[in-house]
């Protein structure tokens, strides 16, 4: 198989399982990583691949949404924190592993973690009283942020943290009157 081929191959949601599952061993580290980002890929890859060598084909592992959350556990711990990253932005990172990952000393770790809509409301809270600005900021314009937290962030220290609770307020209030 030609290189191109393997990478239209790993590219494709519908290639067959077992092809996905070889192309794990290949040499060239972009098809790897296009195998680690396929949804299709089987979890015993995905297990292989998280403990590859290059940090973006562990990165795609991270990031898939097929990936089994004990894999997203395994790389929530990871030493790169890129990938630390990509398993914060997950959406299907379990509850759990976001609560981790809320304190991570990496505070583009956290923003990710508040960014995500899938992160708890109680996770979200812990952020509201992060030290980083940027982390507040990124909770009060997350859509699934409460609204007692956005009460909280309308008074914070920060200039940008209020406003951004603020405005968050704002179109919630307006999405409720348009669609009511």
């Amino acid at each position: 198989m030609t290189n191109e081929e393997k990478v239209r191959a790993t590219q494709n949601p519908s290639t067959l399982p077992e092809i996905l599952g070889e192309l794990v061993r290949d040499e060239d580290n972009d098809v790897r990583q296009i195998v680690a980002g396929n949804p299709s890929t089987p979890p015993e890859a995905l297990a292989a691949l998280s403990r590859d060598e290059d940090t973006e084909v562990r990165r795609y592992v991270a990031l898939n949404p097929s990936t089994p959350p004990e894999i997203l556990a395994a790389l929530s711990r990871d030493k790169r924190d890129y990938v630390r990253w990509s398993v914060a932005r997950n959406t299907s990172t379990p509850p759990e592993i976001l609560g981790e990952l809320a304190r991570d000393k990496d505070d583009y770790v956290r923003c990710r973690v508040v960014a995500n809509t899938s992160t708890p409301p109680e996770v979200l809270a812990q952020l509201t009283r992060d030290e980083d600005d940027d982390v507040r900021q990124i909770v009060a314009e997350n859509t699934a942020t409460p609204i007692e937290l956005l009460l909280i962030l309308m008074v914070d220290d920060d200039e940008y943290v209020r406003q951004k609770a603020e405005a968050t307020l704002s179109k919630r209030v307006q999405n409720t009157h348009q669609s009511g």
